[in-house]
């Protein structure tokens, strides 16, 4: 049950991001400083972290061990992510975003194939190459449906451009984030800890927020105090805090597939969460019975998706171990 409550807690947190970046557009802020901002924040409090914990020198020795390789998976797991997901903010609520969002484990299925996982036999572990969870992916077409009725309603409102660009972003952001990970993961091969490699991607994609942030001191001005505050507390909230408690459940059920699939279907639980925060704190729009209906399809779909994938894991390493 601890797993269980953690996850929906980090959750809970995740939610900020859709609500405050949001918040920001709707007051005026560019998309550049939400996206920018949250990562300069970040350093502060993760470097106290990890230092208390005597683990700098380490990630220092291991980022300059291959530099280049740190630099891009960062730019695609942060910096290819985060970045769309702002921008898409000027186009789309909170709410909306945060659904579409889940399209991520859609994603992170179909990127099975270009890795390999270590799996334990009789003769010792032996690497064996990533499948397609078709079983899964099924589930999936329930996301995909509730995600179509709920663009369907905003579609209306808004022209075919708006709605591409408040739809788009998202998608190449749900791609871009399992693969930059994922990427950093096997780079790292269990020498790092969690708290370090969010460390080490976010120094290692500076280069970019920095370049990011002087292109939106000409074309945007500087960021108001209201968005520097803002952004600080994403940074907080779903950079420090929801990270740190989304890995401290799943650490507690390592090992087992099919809580561990429990742990991650809770993230599902950001698009309630991002809607009640846009409808008390912005004054949103009540959604209609469809979009309703699309929003229960994708916390549905990602539970199903989570369990039945997980599931067939579990056979497929029964297998394998034979």
């Amino acid at each position: 049950m601890r797993p269980i409550l953690l996850g929906i807690l980090a959750a809970f947190f995740f939610a900020f991001t859709f609500i405050i970046n949001r918040s920001m557009e709707l007051d005026g802020g560019s998309w550049i400083w939400s996206a920018s901002l949250r990562y300069f924040f970040m350093i502060p409090p993760l470097l106290l972290l990890v230092y208390a914990r005597k683990n700098l020198k380490p990630l220092i020795a291991e980022m300059k061990n291959n530099p280049f390789a740190w630099f891009l998976w960062s730019f695609v797991g942060f910096g290819l992510f985060y970045g769309p997901i702002c921008f898409a903010a000027a186009y789309a609520p909170g709410w909306l975003i945060a659904s579409t969002w889940q399209i991520t484990i859609i994603s992170g299925s179909l990127l099975a194939p270009l890795f390999f996982e270590t799996v334990l036999t009789k003769n010792g572990p032996i690497k064996v190459k990533g499948k397609i969870p078709y079983k899964g992916m099924t589930m999936s077409l329930v996301i995909l449906l509730g995600i179509i009725l709920m663009q369907l309603e905003h579609a209306s409102s808004l022209n075919q451009i708006e709605v591409l660009l408040g739809v788009v972003p998202v998608i190449v952001a749900s791609f871009a984030y399992p693969l930059g990970n994922r990427k950093m993961m096997d780079l790292c091969e269990g020498r790092l800890d969690v708290f370090q490699r969010v460390l080490g991607m976010t120094l290692a994609s500076m280069p970019l927020w920095i370049v990011l942030a002087v292109y939106g001191l000409f074309t945007a001005g500087p960021p108001s105090s209201g968005q520097s505050i803002q952004s600080g507390l994403v940074a907080i909230t779903s950079g420090v805090i929801a990270t740190i408690l989304f890995f401290q459940a799943t650490d507690l059920v390592r090992g087992n597939m099919q809580k561990l699939g429990n742990v991650e279907a809770t993230q599902s639980m950001e698009v309630l969460f991002a809607l009640i925060g846009e409808l008390i704190l912005l004054k949103a729009a009540f959604p209609s019975a469809l979009s309703w209906t699309g929003m229960f399809l994708v916390m549905a779909g990602m539970m199903l998706h989570s369990y039945v994938s997980h599931k067939g894991d579990i056979s497929d390493r029964k297998k394998v171990s034979a």
